[in-house]
């Protein structure tokens, strides 16, 4: 089972935790500034992702992943991003890094 982990940075970043193993990494940019960073992750057992606000005070939340979108195959959550970085004819690139 795989699932998809967001970061905005200044904003936030989720951090996988044991039992989240990244898998591959990817940047989306919008009219070249990148804005969003996703990591799909390998789900190995339900448990909870850090969220860390980057910006005072720092909250730091963690959210279970019952809560997260799951994906069968890494293809799958690969089809999810493509998805998200398309919108008619808007400059936007997904990009792995």
């Amino acid at each position: 089972m795989y699932i998809i982990l967001t970061s905005r940075p200044g904003q936030f970043r989720t951090e996988p935790v044991d039992g989240i193993t990244p898998v591959e990494r990817y940047e989306y940019r919008f009219y070249g500034k990148p804005t969003v960073r996703f990591v799909i992750a390998q789900l190995d057992r339900e448990t909870k992702v850090r969220v860390v606000e980057e910006t005072p005070p720092g909250i730091v939340n963690h959210v279970p992943t019952k809560f997260l979108d799951k994906y069968a195959t890494v293809e799958a959550a690969r089809e999810e991003l493509r998805r998200l970085a398309s919108f008619g004819s808007m400059e936007l690139a997904l990009v792995a890094i």
